[in-house]
């Protein structure tokens, strides 16, 4: 169904940023819908038909090699939105984005989104602004990957994704958590144990509860934070 909301806020922190003028360009052709586990929204190398603004749950960005393996190389939740490509001038993506924790989102048509942009620089500017903060997301996981133990990594993974889903029960999976993390599931159980080891969390069967932040983040060190303060200083909406 179509959004017919007046200018009340969004859960989605994005669309809350923009102006009231350029939410009226987008409202007429945002659709609101659930988003299932597992859902593709956008297949490698494919046109992108549609931008989703995520209300709850989490999209993960995955690239595949050429040996067919998966590797997630950025989130994103309710602070943001699928499709950058499309914001960037392109119709398509070489990697592909799927549902990793469900829930929902309101969509545009992708040539929408494109006639709104046309109209707007001051929604142009907004919306480049998070295209340049999952930027910087991206280098930050490949640094984390290049410097830190797998423990590590995955301490700043269950950051980033309570961010965004802003409870202390992820559901997760080790066939996701490997995906993720780019590593076999031994690889896996190995890092969860070190994490339980230290009272951080429970790992459970399809859950991780968090139960320490803060030992979390001193294991993730200063891998994490930094797209954090970016998107508080670039766009820096607060909650609702």
């Amino acid at each position: 169904m179509t959004d017919d909301r007046t200018d009340s806020l969004y859960r989605n922190r994005l669309l809350n940023a923009l102006s009231a003028d350029d939410r009226a360009l987008l409202r007429p052709h945002l659709r609101l819908g659930t988003l299932k586990l597992r859902q593709e929204l956008e297949q490698p190398n494919r046109p992108i038909r549609r931008v989703y603004f995520i209300e709850q749950g989490i999209a993960s960005v995955v690239a595949t090699t050429m040996g067919r393996h998966r590797v997630e190389t950025g989130l994103i939740g309710p602070e943001g939105m699928t499709g950058l490509m499309v914001l960037l001038g392109n119709h398509q993506s070489p990697s592909a984005t799927f549902i990793q924790a469900p829930g929902s989102a309101l969509s545009i048509d992708s040539d929408a989104l494109r006639a709104a942009l046309d109209k707007s620089e001051t929604m142009r500017r907004l919306l480049l602004r998070f295209a340049q903060i999952f930027l910087i997301q991206t280098a930050q996981t490949a640094v984390a990957n290049a410097r830190l133990t797998l423990e590590g990594r995955l301490a700043r993974w269950l950051l980033m994704t309570q961010d965004r889903l802003d409870q202390n029960n992820l559901p997760m999976t080790h066939e996701f958590l490997s995906v993720m993390l780019g590593v076999r599931r031994a690889g896996v159980t190995e890092a969860l144990h070190g994490l339980e080891g230290k009272r951080a969390i429970k790992a459970m069967r399809g859950e991780i509860v968090i139960l320490d932040r803060r030992i979390i983040e001193k294991r993730a060190g200063a891998f994490y934070g930094l797209p954090e303060a970016e998107y508080e200083r670039l766009i820096g909406v607060a909650r609702v």
